[in-house]
This record gives C-alpha cells, sequence and structure tokens, in this order.
C-alpha cells in the first residue's frame, strides 16, 4: 500500500506498475518512487533520485564517504 501524498488516502501497489517479484523479493519501480515524491536514502535498484555516494574506509576504521 501507499499513501497518496496529496490526501493521505492509502491506495494499493499494482503489480507491474509499483514492484515486480526478483526472487521472491519485492523490487519498487522508478515510477512507485516518483509518486511517492522523495528518496528514501536506502539505496533503492530503480530510484530516480540519483545515485547516493557509497559509505567505505580509509584504512583506519574510519567511515568515508565517496
Amino acid at each position: 500500500m501507499r499513501e497518496d501524498g496529496s490526501t493521505g488516502e492509502v491506495t494499493p501497489l499494482v503489480e507491474g506498475e509499483d514492484y515486480y517479484l526478483d526472487q521472491g523479493l519485492m523490487v519498487l519501480t522508478a515510477r512507485y518512487h516518483l509518486r511517492r515524491g522523495y528518496c528514501c536514502e536506502q539505496g533503492c535498484r530503480h530510484c530516480p533520485y540519483g545515485e547516493l555516494p557509497k559509505k567505505s574506509t580509509d584504512g583506519d576504521g574510519d567511515e568515508m564517504i565517496g
């Protein structure tokens, strides 16, 4: 289910439009993300809002973004 941001109404997800199944996992489509209206910053496969920087370490165990 997804919430329509303008009315707060909850509408059901549509398979093939909002998501598809890949090896038993639900994969959200770009269309779903655009309808939602914002990036959740979870690194979604079809995120239309651009890639987030990958986290890595600098050898000392400190996290670096880049």
